[in-house]
């Protein structure tokens, strides 16, 4: 399976908005390499995080997101779930489940239900360690600076995720405790190792 032959399916290859999702994705899977090759006892399954975290934005273009190029109808949040949709028909199921599961630290089924978000009603926050490895590693990176792979730091995505509850910077903290902040060997991840 080739993450980029699938990106092609849904974008076209020469618009920003492309360019963009794959540096994106490039630098989120780089990142994430890097935290799962710091823990070997793990046993973790580098091929999946690197296809899944490529994967994890490609419904964006779904959305209704003018300053990433995205002229959907749908609202920025519903993105995950779009994806996974998406990938589902393509028999994708894991890799869907990253794209649903990656949206801010993970949102649970009550919070959808509280804040009247417009997303389906179930749980959608990180289950397996691969999952959690890629959400972590995405809050590094932004799309709207063009997905230039320029890493934020651990201080600046708490501020971030400050606004919408202690339990995200808590779940956020928790990651940082358990894998750490390694810097990724190479950056971003060049396109013929897609």
């Amino acid at each position: 399976m080739k993450p980029v032959d699938i990106l092609r399916e849904f974008y076209d290859p020469s618009p920003k908005t492309f360019e963009m999702l794959l540096a994106h994705g490039r630098a989120v899977a780089a990142k994430a390499l890097a935290i799962a090759n710091s823990l070997p006892a793990l046993g973790l399954d580098t091929p999946f995080i690197k296809e899944a975290a490529l994967l994890h934005d490609v419904g964006i273009f779904l959305t209704h997101t003018p300053n990433l190029g995205c002229t959907g109808v749908h609202p920025y949040v519903s993105h995950g779930y779009l994806g996974r949709e998406l990938l589902e028909k393509k028999g994708l199921f894991c890799h869907a489940l990253v794209c649903e599961r990656h949206v801010g630290v993970g949102i649970s089924a009550a919070e959808i239900d509280r804040e009247k978000l417009p997303l389906p009603k179930r749980d959608m926050r990180p289950v397996s360690i691969e999952e959690e490895i890629i959400c972590y590693a995405d809050k590094f990176f932004s799309k709207s600076d063009g997905g230039n792979g320029k890493e934020k730091t651990v201080e600046a995505i708490l501020r971030e995720l400050a606004p919408y509850g202690l339990d995200k910077t808590d779940r956020f903290l928790s990651w940082v405790d358990r894998f750490g902040n390694p810097t990724p060997q190479v950056t971003p991840m060049r396109k013929e190792a897609d």
